[in-house]
C-alpha cells in the first residue's frame, strides 16, 4: 500500500517541484569513493546539497531563532505529504542522499525523542519494507532537534546492512523466541543489533538498552543515539549506535586540518557525507577510523552496556 503511494508521491514531486527535481537529477552526478577499513568498506559521498544539514547549528539558541522547517506552515508550498497513522506524515526529502529519500515528521511540533516513538519506528519499517528507516537523536545528528521526525532511504544502500548479513563482524549474545541481540566486534564503531518478529520484545529490549545508556549520560535530554530499522523476511533488524560525541574534533578545526564531517545515522551506517570536495578528496582510512573512535563507543564499552541488559 505505502510503496505505491510513495512511488506516486515521488513521481509527482520530482515533476512538479523544481528544487526536488533538480536535486534528484543531480544525485546521479554525485561522486562516490570507497575506503577499505579493517576488512570492510565505507563509502564517501561528495554531496554539496547536504552542506546545510552537515553544518547546521543545533544549539538551543540557534534553534529558537529559526522557524521550524518541518512544521506545515514553514514547509515549501510545493511539498506534498502522505499521512501515516494519525500522527506522522511522509515527505520527499528535497536534499537527497539516497535515490529515494524521505523525511517523516510528526504532525505536531514536539521535541525529538525516541522513547515513546520506538513503536512508530517499527511500524514505519514494516509498512515501508523497501526502505530503511532511521532516527538521529537530538544531539546526534538531527538537524531539527525540536521536531520529532524520522528519515528513510532505499534498503541495502548502507554497507552496515550487507555487513550484518555476512555475519563476519557480529556475535549473537542473547536469543529467545522472537528476539535476538547481537554485538559487533572489530567494526570501528561499537553497535548493537536487535532482530526478531516480536514487536513487544524488541521494544522491551530497546527500552532496557536506552535506560542503560541514560545512566551513562544523565545530563543529556536523551542518550546520544542513532538507529537504523528495516523489515524484511517477516522480521525487523534494528541497528543501534550509541554515541559519545556529536561532532569530531576535525569539524571544528581550521585550515588543512578541517574536515566538514558531521556523522549521523547514514554516516555510521557506512556512507560518509562530504559536502566539500576538498574533504572528499583527502579523507583517508586513518581519518575515518579516528572520527569513528571519537564519536562512537568502542567494543569494550559496548560489552559493558550489553552486560547491563542481558
Amino acid at each position: 500500500m505505502y510503496s505505491d503511494r510513495i512511488d506516486k508521491l515521488f513521481s509527482e514531486q520530482l515533476q512538479n517541484w523544481e528544487l526536488a527535481g533538480n536535486n534528484y537529477r543531480d544525485l546521479s552526478k554525485v561522486r562516490v569513493r570507497k575506503i577499505a577499513l579493517g576488512g570492510f568498506e565505507v563509502l564517501l559521498q561528495f554531496n554539496p546539497a547536504r552542506i546545510t544539514s552537515s553544518s547546521a547549528k543545533v544549539d538551543e539558541s540557534h534553534i529558537k531563532q529559526r522557524p521550524c522547517f518541518l512544521c506545515r506552515d514553514n514547509r515549501p508550498k510545493e511539498q506534498k505529504e502522505i499521512p501515516f497513522g494519525d500522527d506522522m506524515i511522509i515527505l520527499v526529502n528535497p536534499f537527497p542522499i539516497f535515490r529515494r529519500h524521505l523525511t517523516i515528521p510528526s504532525r505536531s511540533h514536539t521535541v525529538q525523542r525516541i522513547i515513546g516513538s520506538f513503536g512508530t519506528l517499527l511500524s514505519l519499517s514494516q509498512a515501508m519494507h523497501l526502505y530503511t528507516v532511521f532516527y538521529n537523536g537530538p544531539q546526534a545528528g538531527a538537524s531539527a532537534p525540536d521536531h520529532l521526525h524520522f528519515q528513510a532511504g532505499n534498503i541495502g544502500f548502507m554497507p552496515v546492512e550487507p555487513d550484518f548479513e555476512s555475519g563476519r563482524f557480529t556475535k549473537l549474545v542473547s536469543s529467545e523466541p522472537g528476539l535476538e541481540i547481537w554485538k559487533w566486534e572489530g567494526y570501528h564503531r561499537g553497535l548493537i543489533s536487535l532482530t526478531g518478529n516480536d514487536e513487544a520484545k524488541l521494544s522491551s529490549a530497546f527500552t532496557k538498552l536506552f535506560e542503560r545508556l541514560s545512566l551513562l549520560q544523565p545530563e543529556r535530554p536523551e542518550p546520544m543515539i542513532n538507529i537504523l530499522s528495516a523489515y524484511s523476511r517477516d522480521k525487523w533488524t534494528v541497528h543501534i549506535f550509541p554515541r559519545k560525541k556529536h561532532r569530531p574534533e576535525q569539524f571544528f578545526s581550521s585550515g588543512a586540518d578541517k574536515l566538514l564531517v558531521s556523522p549521523a545515522a547514514v554516516d555510521l551506517g557506512g556512507v560518509i557525507i562530504t559536502p566539500r570536495e576538498e574533504d572528499f578528496e583527502k579523507i583517508s582510512a586513518g581519518d575515518v577510523a579516528d572520527i569513528f573512535s571519537q564519536v562512537c563507543f568502542d567494543d569494550l564499552e559496548i560489552d559493558k552496556v550489553i552486560k547491563g541488559i542481558i
